[in-house]
């Protein structure tokens, strides 16, 4: 074992280079292996030219020569150590910085020669710039920049009313309807709101609760039903808009029970109604839809009856709107009875679609054919009208059918008496919303909530509006 304890022949070089009974062989310039070239090699690694890195020489301490102490007998070396047969030290790359060297376990302090004034300390390598991020390039923040960031450009206020000023009631709910705990199933909603797309048309519908209800905290009168029956090319899209009259008690309870029944009488005969859709078969639709919507008037009467009402006390206005899934069929169908309103822009301009109401027709004569007739032999009237006491029953409203094609480019508006009286007694809403829909593409759902939620004083009933944009 040697003095470090290493066994020998494991580090022959080291013995040689250290071993105190080794005769200093003195320098040797072509051997290329004396402590003098070991150090000069380390030096250059650093940059260091041997003449400035050399110190100055020391008082001899016992050692053969002069040579600078040895690792154990002083502070770490500024560069590393490199034997003269290992290949020099690369150059620092900016990538590839070389790490510093590991730290050695403190020595007991020498005294060492301060260095000459002539002689500079080695220059470490310079600092490698940052590598550039692999990302995306970041975008400096404008406040950062010198001087004030640019202030952001107003968006121009977007018209909520319409008049010289605004209506009484505040523009958004107040009051709740009063609630049952037995009738949960009968409150509705301050709002309902929907859409879908099928074939060449967006269909958008919305119902909303007026500033009058929202402010005295009655439930919303207009009801409204949305349904898709069947699939594919053959599916039948019908939406429901009903509104229970404005004098009534509970009026919604009858809208939405209407809505139903004529959802349910639509959807039980969706295959006929559909492939007549198709075909356009306006005479067949018409005798069809007909039928159904007496029957649902007909369940009306009926529940009146039940209730202990007057059949004018339960009922409600109904219009309906037939639509295919089938790109190839762009055959609009609206049918119902009562007041509602049915419009159409195209070309920038609004035009009113709503059926006109058939004149009645006078009452013939009597002796005249279809009238009472007289039988001579008795002197009797046949068919007498059973006496009524009381105000007679207000006529029955007709029903209305309308049938349009719709053309690339056209809106159809569906929509209660709520909307449709503004829209007809006011120019500006008209003008408006002709400004706000004229764009190709159909609004969203939340624009088209506000588009038809647009005040008008004096007008403050529910609203419900059924939005078809063709493409």
């Amino acid at each position: 074992m040697s003095e470090q304890g290493e066994r020998p022949g494991t580090d022959d070089w080291w013995a040689r280079l250290y071993d105190a009974s080794a005769p200093d062989t003195g320098p040797a310039a072509k051997s290329g292996d004396t402590l003098d070239d070991r150090f000069d090699s380390a030096a250059g690694a650093v940059n260091t030219s041997p003449a400035e890195a050399e110190p100055e020489p020391e008082p001899d301490d016992g050692w053969p020569g002069t040579r600078p102490p040895a690792w154990w007998e002083q502070a770490p070396a500024p560069a590393p150590y490199a034997p003269s047969d290992a290949r020099p030290l690369p150059s620092t790359d900016a990538q590839d910085a070389v790490p510093p060297p590991a730290p050695q376990p403190p020595a007991a302090p020498q005294p060492q020669a301060a260095p000459p004034p002539s002689a500079t300390p080695p220059v470490p390598p310079p600092v490698p710039p940052p590598a550039p991020a692999s990302g995306p390039r970041a975008v400096p923040d404008p406040r950062s920049a010198p001087g004030r960031a640019p202030a952001p450009v107003p968006e121009p206020a977007r018209v909520t009313h319409l008049g010289d000023r605004p209506p009484t009631y505040a523009p958004e709910p107040t009051a709740l309807p009063a609630a049952h705990p037995d009738r949960l199933d009968r409150l509705t909603a301050d709002t309902v709101l929907d859409g879908a797309a099928y074939g060449t048309y967006t269909l958008r519908a919305v119902s909303v609760r007026g500033d009058s209800a929202r402010y005295r905290g009655e439930p919303r009168r207009d009801a409204l039903l949305t349904a898709r029956f069947g699939t594919g090319p053959g599916a039948l899209v019908l939406v429901a808009v009903a509104g229970g009259a404005r004098t009534a008690e509970g009026a919604h309870r009858p809208a939405d029970d209407l809505c139903h029944w004529i959802g349910g009488a639509v959807g039980r005969s969706h295959d006929r109604l559909a492939e007549d859709l198709r075909a356009d078969r306006r005479g067949e639709l018409k005798s069809g839809l007909h039928r159904l919507t007496d029957r649902g008037f007909g369940k009306l009467r009926a529940r009146a009856a039940e209730l202990g009402l007057a059949p004018q006390q339960y009922t409600a206005s109904l219009r309906c709107l037939l639509l295919s899934a089938d790109p190839g069929c762009r055959t609009r169908v609206s049918f119902g009875i009562g007041p509602c309103g049915l419009f159409r822009l195209r070309d920038g301009g609004w035009q009113d679609l709503e059926p006109p109401v058939p004149a009645a027709a006078p009452a013939p004569a009597a002796g005249t054919p279809g009238g009472d007739r007289t039988t001579m032999d008795l002197e009797i009237t046949k068919n007498h009208a059973p006496y009524i006491e009381g105000p007679l029953p207000p006529p029955p409203e007709p029903f209305r059918f309308r049938a349009t094609v719709g053309r690339p480019g056209d809106t159809l508006l569906l929509c209660s008496a709520g909307l449709a009286e503004p829209l007809r007694g006011e120019p500006a809403l008209a003008g408006e919303l002709a400004g706000r829909w004229a764009a190709q593409e159909p609004p969203g759902l939340a624009d088209f909530l506000a588009d038809t939620a647009l005040r008008v004083k004096g007008y403050a009933d529910d609203r419900t509006a059924v939005g078809v944009w063709e493409s």
